[in-house]
Formats: C-alpha cells, structure tokens, sequence
C-alpha cells in the first residue's frame, strides 16, 4: 500500500490579494510530489482553519503581504487547536519583519518564509519536518 502523499492547503488571509506568490508555491508544492489546495484570497482564518480539517492536511501555508499577519495566523493557529487539529502545521510568508517572527513562533507557527526564500528551501523543510498525520 502507499504512503499517503503531504496533504497542503495554502491559503491568503485577510484583505490580502495579492497571490502570484501563492500560485507559485502551489505549482511548486505540486511539482515537488505533495498534494496541494488552495483556497483563494480574502479568506477568514474561521475559513482557512474550517478548510484543513475538512480536507486533512498536514501543513498550512499561509501568505500574507499586507501586514495582517501578527492577528491572523496566530488565529489560524488558534482555530486549529481549538479543533483538536493542533497537529497540523502551520507556516506562513511574505513581508514578515523580523521584530514579528519570534512573536509568531510563540504563537505556534512553525517556520516563516520571507522574500528572497528559494523554493527549494521550502520543499526541504517540508521534506524534513512535515509527515503525513494518521
């Protein structure tokens, strides 16, 4: 039987709508053999959080570019422990200033990606910190 593929759901939170980035990220992710959903822009972390439970992911990504990012992914992050799904990953990108980031690692995010991030990088650090959840 196969291992059951990285299931990920990428997601824009809030009034962001700006997602060439997020496109990008999702072709790559699916290149790179993972499953991919994603959810749009303009999307509350009530929707975003509702959305990884429905669809069994194993990682979210979530992008911001609007500087939103310090209330919605905790909240993501939140919603999701809330849920029982606290085992779900969560990672986020875009214009993060680094006085935000350690803020956002307390507040459960696992890794945060900023401009000039490779592709590559990402897939090594979800080949190397994300399993399939059971």
């Amino acid at each position: 039987m196969a291992e059951r593929k990285i299931r990920i759901l990428l997601a824009k939170p809030g009034l962001d709508g700006h997602d060439r980035g997020a496109k990008v990220l999702a072709r790559c992710f699916r290149d790179a053999g993972f499953e991919v959903i994603y959810t749009g822009c303009h999307q509350t972390p009530e929707q975003i959080a509702a959305a990884a439970i429905q669809e069994d992911v194993d990682l979210v990504g979530l992008s911001c570019l609007s500087g939103a990012h310090k209330y919605l992914f905790p909240q993501v992050v939140n919603l999701l422990e809330a849920e029982g799904a606290g085992d779900i990953r969560v990672i986020g990108g875009g214009i993060i200033p680094e006085l935000d980031m350690q803020p956002l690692y307390d507040a459960g995010l696992k890794a945060l990606f900023t401009p000039g991030a490779t592709l590559e990088s990402l897939v090594e650090w979800i080949n190397t910190n994300v399993t399939p959840r059971v």
